[in-house]
C-alpha cells in the first residue's frame, strides 16, 4: 500500500517496514520519509514496524494549494494511521516540523491508540519570540525564510543545510553526499507546500497542546542547534509535558538523526523497550 487518500482526497506516499508494534514517524521540513530510512530499518530489525509518510506537498504526496496549517497535516496523520491499521499500540515520532504533528494530535485526536511518543529536535512547543516566549526566535528572522526562498529557493537551502547538519560547526558533520541528499530532497517538494509549512511550523502555538500528552515521551534535542534552538524547544517543551524525558545531545545540530545517527537510533530503541 504505496499511497493513502486523505479525508480531503489528498495521496499520501507511505513506507512501511517490519511487523510488530507500529512506530510512525514524521519527517521535518523540507525532506520527506527517506530522511528516516536508518532509523526505520533499525526498528523493523528490531521487530517493530515502522511506517514513515511523506507529509502532503513533500516527496511523492500530491500537493494541493491548501491544507498546510496543523489541523489538516495532524488529520492526513489521523488518515494514515487508520489507513495503515496502526491505530494501536503506536509510537509517534516527529522530527522537527513533526513534533507539531505529534502534539496537535494529542489534543485534535486525545492521543487515539498512542502508547508513546517522540519530539526529536522539534519545534514543539513554541518557535516564535514574544512576550511570553522569550526564549523564541524573532519574526523577523522567521519572516526571512520565506523571503530568502521567494527570492532564490535552491540558493537559500544550500545556506540552510550547512546549519541544519552542524557543517562548519561541528567537529563531525555528515558528508557532503548527505547535505546533497538532502538539497534534492527539497526540490521533491513544491513551493506553495515549502511556503505554507513554514508559516505554519514559524506562528503554531503548541503550548496549550502539551496537557493532552498523557503518554511516556523520549524529547531529543542539540544543544548547538541553530535550527530550533534548544530553549525555546526541547527544554520548554520537557518542562511543559508529564512523563517526559529529555536527553540533550550537547553540541549536536538541528540534523541530529543523520549526526549523530547511531546514538539516536539506539535511544529510541531503549525508549521503545521499555
Amino acid at each position: 500500500m504505496p499511497y493513502i487518500k486523505t479525508r480531503d482526497g489528498t495521496d499520501i506516499y507511505v513506507k512501511d517496514w517490519g511487523s510488530g508494534r507500529p512506530v510512525v514517524l514524521i519527517h521535518g521540513w523540507p525532506l520527506n520519509a527517506d530522511s528516516w530510512d536508518e532509523q526505520a530499518m533499525a526498528l523493523a530489525d528490531a521487530g517493530f514496524r515502522a511506517i514513515a509518510y511523506d507529509r502532503r506537498g513533500f516527496g511523492r504526496s500530491g500537493q494541493p494549494f491548501s491544507g498546510y496549517d496543523y489541523d489538516t497535516l495532524t488529520d492526513d496523520l489521523a488518515d494514515v494511521l487508520k489507513e495503515t491499521g496502526a491505530e494501536q499500540d503506536a509510537t509517534l515520532v516527529g522530527f522537527s516540523m513533526g513534533g507539531g504533528e505529534v502534539a496537535r494530535y494529542m489534543s485534535r485526536h486525545d492521543g487515539k491508540g498512542v502508547v508513546a511518543a517522540g519530539l526529536i529536535a522539534s519545534v514543539v512547543p513554541y518557535m516564535l519570540q514574544t512576550d511570553d516566549n522569550p526564549d523564541g526566535t524573532p519574526g523577523d528572522k522567521l519572516n526571512a525564510i520565506g523571503e530568502g526562498i521567494k527570492k532564490d529557493r535552491y540558493g537559500f537551502f544550500q545556506s540552510f543545510f550547512k546549519d541544519f547538519y552542524g557543517v562548519g560547526l561541528i567537529e563531525h558533520p555528515v558528508s557532503q553526499g548527505q547535505v546533497d541528499w538532502a538539497w534534492w530532497a527539497q526540490n521533491q517538494a513544491g513551493l506553495k507546500p515549502i511556503l505554507a509549512c513554514a508559516e505554519s511550523f514559524g506562528s503554531t502555538d503548541f503550548r496549550p497542546d502539551l496537557a493532552s500528552f498523557r503518554v511516556p515521551t523520549l524529547i531529543v534535542h542539540g544543544t548547538s542547534d541553530k535550527t530550533v534552538p534548544i530553549d525555546a524547544a526541547g527544554r520548554a517543551a520537557a518542562a511543559g509535558i508529564a512523563n517526559s524525558q529529555l536527553v540533550e545531545y550537547d553540541g549536536a545540530p538541528h540534523g541530529l538523526t543523520a549526526t549523530h545517527s547511531d546514538r539516536f537510533t539506539n535511544d529510541l530503541l531503549t525508549f521503545l523497550g521499555r
